[in-house]
């Protein structure tokens, strides 16, 4: 894929969205975050918000107040610069118990992977994920890429709530709950941990190019950790 590789889409009147390849790949993700900083850095007058997705970047601008022509330029030199990733860093570790009643799904992760239970969670929790985007409420990172052997498809309904801190699969991503929200994937474990937090000075825990590992806990350890953190 060429640095070149890209597209400008108009979306409204008050919004761009530029679009690199169409496919979930760290690469790729890579170059959509670059831009996303690079936008913000520059300061352009009227830039209200910069979303970075899997692969694309909306810029959100007041159209009574942005130079369009001087945005569009701006944009087309830095989705076309070359991405030096920094070094891997060293992977956030979040703790997470696994199956029972925290993770009502581990059973059927099992089986679709034809393994046991506990080689689920040494798959899921030995692989470094990366935070390819935040989206759907605040705080919940989408991370992959999961081992095809356990990257079970979404449940075909999804619950009507689901507890803040659920742990779930679907296909190549695998993410965490920081609410009480409604849920689609399929839960297998819980962490104590809260990704998102008004009353902290850097509300979100995680944020787009992070990277995060997962480790085991039992049930008295979650207990435990959930009380302390609360």
């Amino acid at each position: 894929m060429s640095q070149s590789d890209f597209r400008l889409v108009p979306a409204g009147d008050s919004a761009l969205i530029v679009e690199f390849e169409a496919r979930i790949d760290p690469a790729v993700n890579a170059r959509a975050i670059a831009l996303a900083d690079a936008v913000r850095a520059a300061a352009i007058a009227g830039i209200r918000d910069v979303v970075p997705t899997y692969r694309s970047v909306a810029v959100y601008f007041d159209p009574l107040s942005t130079n369009y022509d001087a945005l569009v330029a701006s944009l087309e030199q830095s989705a076309a610069q070359p991405v030096v990733e920094p070094p891997d860093r060293r992977p956030m570790r979040i703790p997470v118990c696994y199956g029972g009643e925290l993770g009502p799904d581990l059973a059927r992760v099992a089986e679709f992977g034809h393994m046991s239970e506990g080689d689920v969670v040494a798959l899921h929790s030995s692989a470094s994920y990366r935070v390819f985007m935040l989206g759907f409420v605040p705080g919940f990172a989408y991370m992959g890429i999961v081992d095809a052997r356990i990257a079970v498809p979404r449940r075909s309904t999804p619950r009507v709530r689901v507890a803040q801190g659920s742990v779930g699969i679907a296909g190549g991503q695998t993410g965490i709950y920081p609410a009480e929200t409604p849920a689609g994937w399929q839960l297998i474990g819980r962490t104590p941990v809260t990704l998102f937090d008004l009353s902290r000075p850097e509300p979100f825990l995680l944020r787009a190019g992070d990277a995060v590992q997962f480790y085991p806990i039992d049930r008295g350890q979650f207990d435990e950790l959930w009380e302390a953190s609360r």
